[in-house]
């Protein structure tokens, strides 16, 4: 019996196209872009399945424990391996095959990007699997898809002579994205959409990495080595892995090996690339539109409308992608969707934070929101999960007060520990030492007001940390 395929998950990109919802501070694969659950939650659940083992997950330093917290709430198992820098997908893909080997040296790797949406998962789990004799021979199988259109933001792949007796073809040619009449022209000639998801034997992806690249080889093959166990996760080792070149996956292997082959997946599949892609994807109102959160439309068609919290209404509008968050606005027509990453760009070079960070910031042991803010105050509302603790600490500039709506927060000031309950407060003056702490079983929620004369979050001096920040 053969052992099970170990998946990759590929889970540090940043997804600017699909700003403002999707940020640096939070990237798209961890949000709720189609259904209630997360695309990244989404993948991991295709996998859950007996043809697959255990989960290896890479993420950066900023995400670990979200996409931890994000696996145990929907019961999957993962190794989450973190990437000091991104490298692109070459070293990511290379570091965690490296990570499977060492689990079996004769393992068989499923690389998938935690970003993508496939929305027939057992169509998904056919391919894999008629795609796996393939790969146990030697073949480094990537997932076309047939196309639907004449899509101009997908590589292309024209498969080849039959590798073996599936349905596994030699790729004949990769090709970039091409202008709309080219595009027309792959799709009449039997071209297939490149997915940029990969199923090999982890021996041989590393024995073609090493021919290729070997720089690139030699740096992941050190970084996996050393790698050390941090508060239950995988951290590659920076300075080997900084050697690594930074290359994707298809520019260091796929395009210079011999061993690339391809099978047709039949799943409705989509990268997500930009907010037009929702259009494709996602059921649409009588008028055409695709709308999400509470929206109201009014003679608005062909419309992708967005709103993570307040009313967004739009009247006598077509083909234009409107998106609503907290804290930004954004209205571009359908057509250009894909400029949404220079929207980005523009903004960062005006230091706007937006372009960045959400108003909800994600934290190892919860979040925090901002709610309200002035001249010397702030206001925010802090969510603990079950057994998260901040770290103990200090500020030189402001007080607080803390007000508890749900819950019981575990409190300690100075050399004081006490329980605050709902509907019961407490004051921390400037300069205490203090943390606060969930010893419950349902999440810990709280108001907190913030004064003084200066009230960033660098004005924190932490002195003890579970999550290794000091």
């Amino acid at each position: 019996m053969s052992s099970p395929i170990i998946p990759i998950l590929l889970a540090g990109g940043a997804g600017t196209r699909l700003w403002p919802v999707s940020r640096d501070a939070l990237p798209k694969q961890f949000l709720p872009l189609v259904g209630e659950r997360s695309t990244y939650q989404e993948t991991l659940l295709r996998v859950k399945d007996g043809m697959f083992g255990p989960p290896i997950v890479i993420t950066g330093p900023n995400f670990h424990f979200f996409a931890r917290r994000q696996a145990e709430e929907i019961g999957v198992d993962v190794t989450v391996v973190i990437e000091p820098l991104r490298r692109d997908s070459g070293p990511a893909i290379a570091a965690a095959t490296a990570i499977a080997r060492q689990r079996d040296p004769d393992a068989v790797v499923l690389a998938l990007a935690a970003d993508h949406i496939i929305l027939d998962p057992e169509a998904f789990r056919v391919t894999c699997a008629g795609g796996r004799a393939a790969a146990e021979q030697g073949a480094i199988v990537t997932f076309g898809i047939k196309p639907t259109e004449p899509k101009t933001s997908y590589g292309y792949i024209l498969p080849g002579e039959p590798v073996g007796a599936g349905d596994v073809r030699k790729v004949q040619q990769f090709v970039e994205k091409p202008d709309t009449a080219t595009a027309a022209r792959y799709v009449m000639d039997g071209y297939l959409w490149n997915s940029g998801n990969f199923l090999f034997r982890a021996d041989v992806m590393l024995d073609e990495l090493a021919r290729l690249e070997p720089a690139m080889a030699s740096a992941v093959e050190a970084a996996a080595a050393d790698a050390t166990d941090d508060l239950g996760f995988l951290r590659l080792d920076p300075a080997a892995f900084a050697r690594a070149p930074q290359k994707s996956i298809d520019y260091a292997v796929m395009e210079k090996t011999d061993r690339a082959a391809v099978i047709a997946g039949t799943f409705r599949w989509s990268d997500i690339g930009s907010w037009d892609a929702l259009f494709d994807i996602t059921p649409r109102d009588n008028q055409g539109n695709v709308l999400q959160g509470p929206v109201v439309t009014m003679d608005a068609r062909n419309c992708v409308v967005h709103s993570d919290h307040r009313l967004t209404a739009v009247v006598g509008v077509e083909d234009l992608v409107v998106v609503s968050t907290m804290d930004a606005v954004m209205v571009v027509p359908r057509a250009r969707s894909q400029e949404v990453k220079d929207l980005v760009a523009k903004l960062k070079t005006d230091n706007r934070k937006e372009a960045t960070e959400h108003k909800r910031g994600h934290r190892p042991w919860g979040y925090y929101e901002s709610i309200d803010n002035g001249d010397r105050f702030q206001v925010k509302r802090i969510v603990v999960t079950p057994g998260g603790t901040l770290s103990l600490q200090k500020h030189r500039h402001r007080s607080e007060h803390w007000i508890v709506v749900r819950g019981t927060a575990e409190v300690t000031v100075n050399e004081t520990t006490r329980s605050v309950h709902e509907n019961e407060s407490v004051y921390i003056p400037i300069g205490s030492v203090h943390r606060l702490a969930n010893q419950g079983r349902i999440p810990l929620e709280l108001i907190e007001v913030q004064t003084g004369s200066y009230l960033g979050e660098d004005d924190i001096v932490r002195l003890e940390d579970i999550y290794k920040r000091v």
